[in-house]
């Protein structure tokens, strides 16, 4: 099978990492491209290896996607803070197809197809309407949320404050997801054109979670649900960018009106392995966890 170049977009984050990591472990000759902000500090993140190569790149420069050159396919992954589609995305996916580029594997989010004002649904919608070929990777909720996007309040109070109430999200470990993502990338052809849900296998609220976390790494963290008016002035007197509070709020009060989100067995189909736990999770980060 002939070599393919694949440009990993996100690539310094917990996905990007998790994504090239399970790459390089695969047999094979594909050349893996990191797209990075700053070449020379991605570079201290990762083991050399001679099929993982940088080029620089940044979703909000345009000058920048001369990247494209002489790429195969392309791991997309939307930076948090970029909501715009049309801005940010329309130019990218332009850019994809002037440089030859047919195939893209997207990291969109589960329940996508139901959630039409987030920028994911949007963007899969560019992408189908563009004619590329395409992988949709629809992970659930994070487990790794708890130690970034929660992570400060969590660490300096103990707490997690959100809107959420007693809604239950299926909580999936970013290693599943990076390792799924890796087998779909490498093996494109045999899954194009269709969306893969990669979840955990338990649905559980932020106070069985706490709960669960509580037991297994004997802490004493607390889960404190608000109305979304109060969690919004919370975070605006943080200094939070106001997209990012609307996103935070759609992700954690949404679900509190929808029906429990299902359990998919895509991870274990394509890795032959079971889904991480939430207790396997808090044992393994436990460092992080604790206040």
């Amino acid at each position: 099978m002939e070599a393919k170049k694949i440009f990993i977009t996100g690539a310094t984050g917990n996905i990007g990492k998790s994504l090239i990591k399970y790459l390089l472990e695969q047999e094979g000759t594909d050349q893996i491209i990191a797209g990075v902000r700053n070449v020379e500090r991605a570079r201290g993140q990762f083991p050399t290896h001679e099929r993982l190569t940088f080029r620089a790149f940044d979703f909000e420069d345009q000058t920048t996607f001369n990247a494209l050159k002489e790429v195969d396919r392309v791991f997309l992954l939307r930076p948090p803070h970029l909501a715009d589609v049309d801005r940010y995305f329309k130019p990218l996916i332009d850019a994809f197809q002037q440089n030859q580029i047919n195939q893209v594997a997207f990291l969109s989010v589960q329940g996508v197809e139901k959630s039409k004002v987030i920028p994911h649904h949007k963007i899969e919608k560019l992408i189908v309407e563009s004619g590329l070929e395409y992988i949709f990777v629809r992970p659930s909720y994070f487990m790794q949320n708890l130690t970034t996007t929660l992570y400060e309040e969590l660490k300096t109070h103990g707490t997690i404050t959100l809107p959420a109430g007693n809604a239950v999200f299926n909580w999936v470990d970013i290693e599943n997801i990076g390792e799924a993502s890796a087998i779909l990338l490498s093996n494109f052809e045999q899954y194009k054109n269709r969306p893969f849900e990669i979840t955990g296998g338990e649905n559980l609220s932020f106070s069985e979670v706490v709960s669960m976390i509580n037991q297994e790494i004997d802490t004493q963290l607390k889960y404190r649900s608000v109305n979304p008016f109060k969690f919004f002035l919370l975070k605006k007197q943080q200094g939070t960018a106001v997209p990012f509070i609307m996103v935070m709020i759609m992700l954690h009060f949404l679900p509190r009106f929808q029906s429990a989100p299902k359990c998919s067995d895509a991870y274990t189909l394509l890795s032959k392995k079971l889904p991480t736990t939430i207790r396997e999770f808090a044992k393994r980060e436990q460092q992080l966890l604790r206040p």
